[in-house]
């Protein structure tokens, strides 16, 4: 899976970008339990048993839909390998026809005004036993509504200090398409503190990587030991110091969206601020494919629908932990626009 194979945008990746969940996924839930069987002895009985004991929690961890899912999708993929010709490990996969798992709902966690001033306020404090840097990587992510793993391994060289914006390369990037995004001046605040002197706006312990991608989410939730079989709490995680319900990385890309819709901005603009339209215009038309030209004027039509929506969450989120908003430098947005 992680052999690195020419990709379709001319870089070299791994075949299975997401080659260590997959891993990951055999390790937790596949290999407890059948990992002792020779694998053409596995059948579809076992597999769906598994599955089943996923959904209940009788697995030894949380029941999960979603953690079924993943199990079957890493099994079907190890299996379909195996039954391969030329390997023939096994004569059939064992993941075929099984019964359809309950259908998942959507996460819907936004927190509300007071939660995002509390949260805010809160990664400020000195004796949060997290560092600075991913406490800031919190906040940058509220207020540029990217992924983590689009954020966290910012580099020096992806931002452009005339412009005002930052390049997230395709491999980063969900859909696998470049991401010019607008930084406000709260995000310009925020990254210039993390950047310092360092290459990554992010970087991890050692100072030569970005934050890992789970440092975020670790930081939100806390970090867990087994005692006598039992999960106990280790160190806690913000959420539970700040006193707020329980959230992920991911809910701050919705709440920032949520937020900018109930101020009337454009659904189609915050859409291009979290990458899900990218290949259509502000009025959700698809964007003309023909020359170079016509894609340059395209995506500087897009920067601008951003600048418009992120500089106005900025403006919000100022006034809602209580800050003076700045005046937004015409001359600056222009030359981004």
């Amino acid at each position: 899976m992680k052999t690195e194979v020419r990709k379709a945008d001319g870089e070299m990746r791994p075949r299975v970008e997401s080659w260590e969940n997959v891993a990951r996924h055999l390790r937790n839930f596949l290999s407890p339990r059948l990992g002792k069987k020779i694998a053409s002895e596995v059948t579809k009985s076992d597999i769906a048993t598994l599955s089943n004991d996923i959904v209940a929690g009788k697995h030894g961890g949380k029941a999960s839909v979603s953690n079924a899912r993943h199990m079957r999708r890493a099994a079907s993929g190890l299996f379909n390998w195996a039954a391969e010709a030329g390997r023939d490990y096994v004569t059939a996969s064992p993941c075929v026809n099984l019964p359809k798992l309950d259908k998942e709902h959507p996460r819907d966690r936004v927190l509300s005004v007071d939660e995002v001033r509390i949260f805010w306020r809160g990664l400020d404090r000195e004796d949060l036993p997290y560092d600075r840097r991913t406490r800031l990587a919190l906040k940058f992510a509220l207020v540029t509504m990217l992924r983590s793993g689009e954020l966290l391994p910012i580099h020096r060289d992806e931002l452009n200090g005339e412009s005002g914006t930052v390049d997230i390369p395709a491999c980063r990037v969900k859909k696998r398409r470049v991401i010019n995004q607008p930084l406000s001046d709260l995000a310009l605040e925020i990254i210039k503190e993390a950047l310092g002197n360092y290459d990554f706006a992010f970087e991890g312990r050692f100072g030569d990587a970005p934050l890992s991608r789970q440092a975020m989410s670790g930081a939100l939730r806390g970090t867990m030991r087994m005692v006598k079989g039992i999960k106990v709490t280790r160190t806690p995680g913000i959420c539970e110091l700040l006193g707020l319900e329980n959230f992920t990385p991911h809910d701050l890309r919705r709440t920032a969206a949520t937020m900018c819709g109930e101020l009337g901005l454009s659904e189609a603009s915050i859409s291009l601020c979290l990458d899900h339209q990218a290949n259509r215009d502000e009025n959700g038309k698809p964007l003309p494919a023909v020359t170079r030209k016509v894609y340059n004027l395209a995506t500087r039509a897009r920067v601008a629908k951003k600048r418009e929506v992120l500089d106005a969450w900025a403006i919000e989120l100022r006034r809602i932990i209580g800050e003076p908003v700045k005046a937004i430098e015409h001359d600056q947005r222009q030359l981004a626009a």
